[in-house]
């Protein structure tokens, strides 16, 4: 969501938002804003601060904006169907259903950011213990472990 026009080819590839509508920067910015909503509510997975007004704010108005449609298959599976013409809010709030579907079976819960200040990348922990803390260990996790290495010899010396 970094470059507009790569944010729009994202966005109607996720199914998301159609990109031919009008209205790409204000829907850009409230995809921002939801992406950070979102994070903050995976940071509650381990502790992090309760949601701020801001944070809730944005996804009220997702909520508020959405004409969520469901649809039921034929062996009896109720899901979300296709919203308003391909608006982002019905996008996001398809979104939204998934993170409740998640937070029901207990799949949300193994949702963490990762330890890295500088990647904060969302991942899904699938270790036995649960106490996954880097999106991969190969990078962040190595890149983290040696710069505290670093700094403890640095204070040792």
């Amino acid at each position: 969501l970094a470059h507009a026009d790569e944010a729009r080819a994202w966005l109607a590839d996720a199914g998301l938002r159609d990109p031919g509508l009008p209205g790409f920067d204000a829907d850009l910015r409230l995809a921002r804003a939801v992406r950070e909503s979102l994070r903050a509510m995976i940071g509650r997975n381990t502790g992090g601060p309760q949601l701020s007004e801001a944070e809730l704010r944005t996804l009220e108005q997702v909520t508020s904006q959405a004409e969520v449609r469901l649809t039921v298959t034929a062996d009896g599976r109720a899901g979300p169907g296709p919203g308003g013409a391909g608006r982002l809010a019905d996008g996001l709030a398809g979104l939204l259903l998934a993170v409740r579907d998640a937070q029901a079976d207990g799949s949300w819960d193994r949702l963490r950011l990762c330890g890295n200040p500088d990647c904060r990348w969302a991942f899904y922990d699938g270790s036995r213990s649960r106490q996954g803390a880097w999106c991969e260990m190969a990078s962040c996790g190595n890149r983290l472990k040696n710069r505290n290495l670093r700094a403890r010899r640095a204070q040792a010396g």
